[in-house]
């Protein structure tokens, strides 16, 4: 890989990775409800599961997907469907206050489960090891890919758990909880109709 792929592939992980979409508006509202100590399994669960199933694509299951447009739709539907009723989940959501008191973040297993039906991450991983992955030189370049991802996705998911809890002392009525839970929800299905337009 030669240096300015490189910097092309660092630009394009941190544009795909700090832009709203599914995941970081879920650790956006994780970490005003539940706070960062406890938001952190999640934003691991997302940091370190995407960049495992882009490994995983990139040498196993690229080739199969890019060629199977049944497998893609499958895909792409069914991830939206469940992305759908999170948004509605966190949309009807009520204020701090009402908060269940047996409700937990995220896990880090269920958070990097998730990767596997999120629509957004299977665009990202085909699309980044098709376009960064020598096939003349596989498991190296697809460690760089992935190594990439990792790092800056760590970063990301930190940020929006931070950026959440940074709002959380704003999210004092429940007025502004429901408006915060509504733009979250928003955000998760303007991210599946860009999506599922492609």
């Amino acid at each position: 890989m030669t240096y300015q792929t490189f910097i092309a592939l660092v630009f394009l992980s941190v544009a795909t990775l700090f832009t709203p979409g599914p995941n970081n508006a879920m650790l956006a509202t994780s970490g005003a409800t539940f706070g960062f100590r406890r938001t952190l399994p999640h934003a691991l669960g997302v940091a370190l599961g995407f960049p495992v199933m882009m490994l995983i694509v990139g040498l196993l299951l690229g080739g199969v997907f890019q060629a199977s447009p049944v497998l893609r739709d499958t895909l792409k539907w069914s991830g939206a469907t469940l992305l759908l009723w999170i948004a509605y989940k966190i949309a009807i959501s009520g204020g701090m206050e009402r908060n269940d008191a047996d409700a937990e973040p995220m896990s880090f297993m269920e958070a990097a489960a998730f990767q596997w039906i999120n629509p957004k991450g299977w665009s990202m991983a085909i699309s980044a090891t098709a376009l960064y992955i020598d096939p003349d030189n596989p498991f190296v370049t697809a460690m760089i890919v992935v190594l990439c991802f990792l790092f800056l996705g760590l970063a990301s998911s930190v940020t929006w758990v931070a950026a959440g809890q940074a709002i959380s002392g704003w999210l004092t009525t429940e007025r502004r909880q429901r408006v915060f839970n509504i733009t979250m929800a928003v955000l998760i299905v303007l991210s599946i109709v860009e999506l599922v337009r492609h």
